[in-house]
């Protein structure tokens, strides 16, 4: 009954926000919605599958109506979702395991045409979404409470600082915080565009809580700096970045990790375009990692869509792949569309960064080869209208024994994920 009440509640508000707006002037109002149901197998999907494992089948389903209202002095967004996995409760369920939940809720005050203050619980991205995105292939994706202070000194500049800081709740003294989540953050982002060129640049402050003792919890700062430059021109594309983490890790261990990334694409034709590109992500040895007095080497996308990147069956940085041994990612995605279809192939090859090894039975390190192995990732959408699509995709993941020191599993089984899904994506009430 407690889901129906907040459910109740979150709809009144996004009407009266619609209904509101009559006799308003200079305002805009949407009223949408999204259903995402998705079936998914995977048998390898993550991690190489056991000897023995069989496969997992489930269908998985989003439901979101979004309310957006603006005018000349303030912005407003309500996102409401609802994720869950077909028969995760009964037919005759009181109720559910999740229920509705409030993904984004937040306003933004104009102070005048350069300046504005977002407030509240909202989605961050930037850029390609690789240090912040919302990860939107995730049924529940990613939102943050958080304020963000824009600035537009000139049509070609942008300018935006955040901030956040989280808490258990509400009490009268300090308290640790236990959330699986940075405890807060301060950032600035900029971007200006030049023509046929793009410039970003990024300084974030990170801050985790960790355990100093049994007793004190204190909050270990890393600090993530870097630009990325793109261009295009006609039916040429290409952009490269680069990121430096210093500062302490979510250990408090000394930090010093490096990204880079380079991707250019090429449009032979109206239907056809070939691209090629690879990220590296400095990592830690395996001997030295957990060593306090070793300097930690890995660097960690943060809140960035990692399923967007490293292949789609999600074996790194989606999970536990974090403060490991880094990775080499080299890959050629094509393209070709007709009409109302898109076909997408993206062929990676994966190697660590840093030296994988595992002790042997007399207590010794054995040093692994550092290739990882070799995904193959395909994709067709199917847009039926423009708010319905189908989309399904196929990969498999053809890994070697330096990937299952890693992971665990056999990495001689078959390692494969299929997945499809239906985008049903109308707009209610839209008005200007």
């Amino acid at each position: 009954m407690n889901a129906m009440k907040h459910l109740s509640l979150y709809l009144s508000i996004l009407f009266l926000l619609l209904f509101a707006s009559e006799g308003l002037f200079a305002q805009e109002v949407n009223l949408s919605g999204e259903i995402r149901p998705r079936f998914e197998y995977r048998h390898g999907y993550k991690t190489l599958s056991p000897d023995g494992a069989d496969g997992a089948s489930f269908i998985s389903q989003r439901t979101r109506i979004n309310g957006f209202f603006a005018n000349e002095n303030f912005k407003v967004g309500l996102v409401i979702q609802d994720v869950r996995v077909w028969g995760d409760v009964s037919q005759l369920n009181t109720s559910d395991i999740n229920g509705p939940a409030i993904h984004e809720a937040w306003g933004e005050a104009m102070i005048n045409q350069k300046l504005s203050i977002k407030v509240g619980r909202q989605e961050i991205v930037y850029d390609d979404s690789r240090i912040f995105g919302n990860v939107g292939w995730a049924q529940q994706a990613r939102s943050h409470d958080a304020a963000i202070i824009k600035y537009y000194p000139s049509k070609i500049h942008h300018i935006e600082l955040g901030l956040a800081y989280n808490a258990n709740g509400e009490s009268l003294f300090k308290t640790d915080y236990t959330v699986n989540s940075y405890q807060t953050f301060q950032y600035i982002w900029y971007h200006g565009n030049f023509g046929k060129a793009g410039l970003s640049f990024l300084a974030l402050n990170n801050g985790m809580a960790y355990a100093k003792d049994s007793l004190t919890q204190n909050i270990a700062y890393s600090q993530t700096i870097g630009p990325r430059f793109t261009y295009g021109k006609d039916e040429f594309t290409f952009d490269v970045a680069a990121y430096y983490q210093v500062g302490k890790n979510a250990r408090n261990n000394d930090l010093s990790a490096m990204y880079f990334s380079a991707n250019a694409s090429h449009k032979l034709s109206n239907k056809f375009t070939i691209g090629i590109g690879g990220e590296y992500l400095s990592g830690t040895k395996t001997v030295d990692q957990g060593q306090t007095e070793e300097k930690g080497k890995s660097f960690t996308p943060l809140y960035g869509t990692n399923h967007k990147f490293n292949g789609w069956m999600d074996y790194f940085y989606v999970g536990s792949y974090n403060e490991s041994n880094g990775l080499i990612d080299l890959y050629l995605p094509l393209t070709y569309s007709i009409e109302k279809l898109t076909f997408k192939l993206v062929p990676h090859y994966f190697m660590a960064a840093a030296t994988v090894a595992k002790k042997d039975i007399t207590g010794e390190w054995k040093d692994y080869r550092n290739g990882l192995g070799t995904e193959i990732d395909f994709s067709v959408v199917y847009k039926v209208t423009n708010i319905f699509d189908i989309s399904g995709g196929y990969s498999q993941m053809l890994g070697t024994e330096t990937l299952q020191i890693i992971t665990g599993g056999n990495y001689k089984n078959t390692n494969n994920w299929g997945w499809i899904m239906f985008t049903f994506k109308p707009t209610f009430f839209s008005k200007k």
